[in-house]
Order: C-alpha cells, then structure tokens, then sequence
C-alpha cells in the first residue's frame, strides 16, 4: 500500500517516531559543500542547514546513514541532533578527510558493538585506496548494534562510484560479503548511483537481500526519483538511492521523503526511510 506523504511545510513527518521493538532507519546523500558556491544557489550549505535539520527533529529516526558529508557538515549534524547521539565513520581519503559516509545512531534506542570502515576497492582495509575504475576512493562504513532487548543486527552504509559501472559492479559483491560477515539481520543502504534492475542491484538481489521500498508492508511517499536535483520529485525518476534488508528482517513501512520547506528542498537527494522489526 502506497500512502500520500503529508504536506511538509508544516514540518509534519512522513514517519516519525517509532516504539520499540521496532528501529526507525534513514539513508541520506545531504550533498557535500563545495568551495565558492554563491549565496543564491541551491547547494548553498547555511541556507540548507536548518532545512536538514527541521527534517530531522521531525522524522527522528534511530539511525542515518549518510553520504557525502564533509566533517564540517557532520559536525553540524551531530548539533543539530543533540547529545544523545554518535557517530562513526572518516572521510573516505587516506588521512580521513574529504566525503565521508558517517552513521549516526541514538544510543538511547540502540548501542553500538563494533564498527569498521572499508575501501571500495581490490584492498579493501587500505584508506584512501581506488580500484575497479572509480577516479576517487570510495567507501562503506559497517555498524554492528544492540537494541535494548538483546536483538542484535548489522548496518552498511555506502556511496558508489557515479562513473564506473564496474566498480559500482565489484563494489556491490564487497557489499555482500561484508553482510554476511555481520550479525544477521543486516541493512544495506547508501547512494548506489544506479538504477533497480541494473547489474547492481540484481547481484545484491542475487544475494538474497530484499529491497525494503518493494517488500515493505506499508509504503508512505511516492514511488519517484531519489535524486531530484533540489527540483520537485517526479514519478519515473531515477531511484538510485536504495535500502536493502536480509529476509528475516520484517520490514513494516518504507518512505521517499520528498519534503519541501517553503518550496526548498535541504538536498539534492530525498531521504529513504525503513522501519524494520528487530526480534
């Protein structure tokens, strides 16, 4: 079922809150700054600052897996999420600077067991290290959880190279073996930079993995493009954006958050939420 997200410029949530035993779980690529954007543009970060964060305070989730966030922007986020929470993960250079792909996580709603961070590419325990075509490093940063009743699952979190089908190809077998490496249930969320029904998506299919937008026995939001490009979100648009789930997760409800803030949009990508059922 498919339910018309809320109008957002009250900042009503499209999920919100959720109780236990359930966890509330977001993927979001909030776009990188970049050197001399002007005030004007779209991209610009202080203007889009407090969007991202209205956003947020509304929908609340237990965990955000982000992309592209340079560390001043993490910075902010952990701000503007309140003490409560953490965060793991380095940008995706050798040094831990540039893009990263944090994960913040709530630990009054789950804790945090152990984490790492990989290199997408032939040597994957290097920093910084490219492989497979992409022209700059890419990254995933895996977290394993508790919830407060014992139930323990896994978390990926990832941006694929935009160029390179063949790195976003190996990177997606990467994926799969790092999975089921953790704590079954696992997700695998991310920007992906490619489209349902690509070579991409069907290996992590091929692995069992389910698409929590197509599996999910509630869907809110609409069935459009997560990369929208600050414009309005449009039916048949690309969904590059995914979360994936091992089966045994159930999973309750899945969104394309499309809110607008007085017609403004806090990024170039929509969000995508999941609430999932952790026994």
């Amino acid at each position: 079922m498919t339910v018309p997200a809320p109008h957002a410029e009250n900042d009503a949530a499209v999920v919100g809150p959720v109780a236990p035993p359930s966890v509330h779980i977001m993927s979001w690529n909030i776009r990188r700054t970049i050197a001399g954007t002007r005030r004007n543009s779209p991209d610009f970060w202080p203007a889009r600052r407090p969007l991202v964060e209205r956003l947020l305070r509304a929908e609340a989730p237990a965990i955000i897996g982000v992309q592209e966030a340079m560390v001043p922007q993490a910075d902010d986020l952990a701000e503007m999420l309140g003490a409560d929470f953490r965060r793991v993960g380095r940008g995706r250079r050798a040094d831990g600077g540039g893009e990263g792909c944090p994960v913040f996580y709530d630990t009054t709603r789950v804790e945090l067991t152990a984490w790492s961070q990989f290199a997408l590419s032939p040597t994957p325990t290097v920093a910084g290290s490219r492989g497979w075509g992409n022209m700059v490093p890419r990254i995933a940063v895996q977290a394993e959880f508790r919830t407060p009743a014992g139930a323990r699952f896994g978390v990926l979190n990832v941006h694929l190279d935009h160029l390179s089908r063949r790195s976003r190809r190996r990177s997606a077998d990467l994926l799969v073996t790092l999975a089921q490496r953790s704590p079954r249930p696992a997700i695998v969320m991310g920007d992906f930079n490619d489209v349902p029904g690509s070579a991409t998506y069907r290996a992590l299919q091929g692995a069992g993995l389910v698409d929590t937008w197509e599996h999910a026995r509630e869907r809110r939001g609409r069935d459009v493009g997560t990369y929208s490009g600050y414009r309005a979100a449009k039916a048949n648009g690309r969904r590059i954006d995914w979360m994936f789930a091992t089966p045994e997760l159930q999973v309750q409800l899945a969104a394309i958050n499309t809110s607008r803030f007085e017609g403004r949009a806090p990024s170039d990508h929509e969000p995508i939420q999941s609430v999932v059922e952790i026994d």
